[in-house]
């Protein structure tokens, strides 16, 4: 892969990223259900190659001409292929980079109520999941059982947990669970979207809704997705000269330290796995791991090193979203644009099953749990878990943003807390990382019991413990 077809690659990314946001500005139906631009852009690329063009062409010339691969070199679509698995590490280790770690006190005080909510919503996903996996797919299409674990990964874990796990997929032997992790992550966060106006409506109907009058008042600005010039914040602090060294420069090289910390811890656990656990019981768990949940756990610690020793505070929160929020909408569009639809459309039936039940769970939770686990302003705080359970962080903020935009309800800073007892473990965490593994390894059913006895657990401290307050 040369480096001139690896920047060809980056350049044709932005063009569509260009085009999605123009579609986005000029079509009020992508507008109505805040559907992002990374994932118009995503599936352009994806009609525009091999699996839709390409085989639409195929089937009239019998390959016979220079589209019926679609529009783009089999190398561009190789580099695409590869992007994914080296931005969530970026995406991942920017999680926390930049912003002063609380202690457990305060997150538990403030965020508890959401924790105890997001993470019954997770491991429930793991739960109906893997029992679907059990009573229905394996035994009834033949799928592995790993297959359990698709939800939380596509729904929980998004588009980057499930592209940044494709490795782990290919080594264990489940390839096409990668597919359809990304076709449930695109499924997750539109339908998230859609559900969560939908019940944003309803909230503001049945009174559930304390702040919010009406949520099609928007600004018609703010559906399309920009920013009144009278409203635009500054992108993100300079907190160095740039003669010295340019910010974001400076921003890019703190990520990367973090990334490299996450490598030697990984790395230091699959050695320690290699001559304890590993060696006694031939089980291997950690060379399956991948780069990104430690890449988070670097991050972590670069930041509480950075509370105790910067006094400059060099590190602005602004720049690493930026950064962030950068990798992530290449991450979308690229994994999206090389997306198998013969893998899908293969397990059709599977994937259909697995997309429902993640939606009904989801919603059912949210409904019937998350009004008895947060005992105020239940709907702004609970709406903001059910669009990250259903897809992604950035969906669970704007529908918070959607139901309380002056933030009365300080909904945006407990989610944001929540986060610090979230992510570590499930959402793209440590636990989702080793989901796949440890089904391999032990099985369907000792796996489906620990997340059972874990998801009854958040229940009763949510219900019994913050539901009583």
């Amino acid at each position: 892969m040369s480096p001139e077809m690896v920047g060809f690659s980056i350049l044709l990314i932005g063009i569509l990223l260009l085009i999605g946001k123009w579609i986005r500005v000029s079509f009020s139906v992508f507008q109505k259900y805040f559907l992002p631009s990374s994932i118009i852009a995503g599936f352009i690329g994806l009609f525009l190659g091999p699996e839709v063009l390409g085989a639409v062409v195929s089937l009239f010339t019998n390959g016979s001409t220079p589209v019926s691969n679609g529009l783009f070199p089999e190398r561009v679509l190789e580099s695409w292929s590869a992007f994914p698995g080296l931005l969530i590490s970026v995406i991942f280790a920017s999680l926390f980079l930049g912003k002063k770690i609380p202690n457990i006190k305060e997150i538990w005080l403030l965020a508890g109520p959401q924790v105890s909510f997001g993470q019954t919503a997770a491991w429930g996903q793991y739960v109906f999941g893997l029992l679907l996996a059990l009573l229905v797919l394996a035994p009834f299409f033949g799928m592995n059982p790993m297959a359990g674990a698709l939800i939380e990964i596509g729904f929980e874990g998004g588009h980057g947990t499930s592209a940044g796990l494709a490795g782990t997929f290919q080594e264990l032997g489940f390839s096409e669970g990668a597919d359809l992790a990304i076709g449930l992550a695109t499924v997750g966060v539109v339908s998230g979207v859609v559900f969560g106006i939908i019940l944003i409506n309803w909230g503001v109907k049945k009174d559930k809704a304390k702040v919010l009058d009406n949520p099609n008042d928007l600004p018609e600005n703010k559906l399309r997705g920009i920013t009144e010039p009278e409203e635009r914040p500054a992108a993100g602090e300079m907190t160095t000269e740039p003669e010295s060294i340019e910010p974001l420069a400076l921003h890019v090289a703190v990520v990367g330290v973090a990334i490299l910390i996450g490598k030697v811890l990984l790395e230091g656990l699959i050695y320690l796995e290699s001559v304890t656990w590993g060696a006694w019981t031939e089980t291997e768990i950690m060379a399956y791991l991948p780069l990104f949940p430690l890449a988070m756990i670097g991050g972590v610690l670069l930041q509480l090193l950075l509370d105790k020793y910067d006094k400059y505070k060099l590190v602005n929160r602004g720049m690493v979203l930026r950064i962030q929020g950068f990798a992530l909408d290449f991450l979308i569009v690229s994994a999206l644009a090389t997306l198998s639809l013969t893998v899908i459309g293969n397990n059709l039936t599977p994937f259909l099953l697995l997309a429902a039940t993640g939606i009904a769970w989801n919603t059912v939770a949210f409904v019937f749990l998350a009004p008895r686990m947060i005992p105020d302003y239940w709907f702004e705080r609970g709406i903001g878990d059910y669009g990250q359970s259903m897809g992604m962080t950035a969906a669970g903020l704007m529908l918070i943003r959607i139901a309380d935009s002056k933030d009365k309800s300080k909904a945006l800073e407990a989610f944001g807390y929540k986060q610090l007892m979230f992510e570590p473990v499930v959402g793209g965490g440590l636990f989702t990382a080793a989901s796949l593994p440890l089904i391999s390894q032990f099985g369907i059913v000792p796996v489906l019991i620990f997340c059972s006895a874990l998801m009854l657990v958040w229940i009763g401290i949510g219900i019994f413990y913050f539901g009583k307050k």
